[in-house]
């Protein structure tokens, strides 16, 4: 019971850190590709660059949306776990 356990805690770790570390660097690319878009925007029409930043930062604000949801799943993996106490005894922490 114990070992298998503590089994199903290191994969949830690792299922949650590579799923947010995926997250992170997806969120981080199109971030970096939505700000190159309105920068170029801006430069081609100068005029314009009041709502493109608008438009841009609630882009932005969606697409970071997507990672702190990320961020919340792999917390649930890792504290919400039905077997946290037995995980805790193993750990020490109790």
């Amino acid at each position: 019971m114990e070992a298998s356990a503590l089994q199903f805690f290191i994969a949830c770790v690792t299922a949650a850190g590579f799923g947010l570390a995926i997250a992170a660097s997806f969120c981080g690319l199109a971030q970096g590709i939505g700000l190159k878009a309105a920068v170029e925007g801006v430069a081609r029409n100068p005029e314009s660059s009041g709502k493109v930043t608008v438009t841009m930062l609630i882009g932005l604000a969606m697409i970071e949306s997507l990672c702190i949801y990320a961020l919340v799943v792999s917390l649930i993996l890792i504290y919400a776990h039905p077997q946290a106490e037995v995980i805790a005894s193993l750990l020490g922490a109790k």
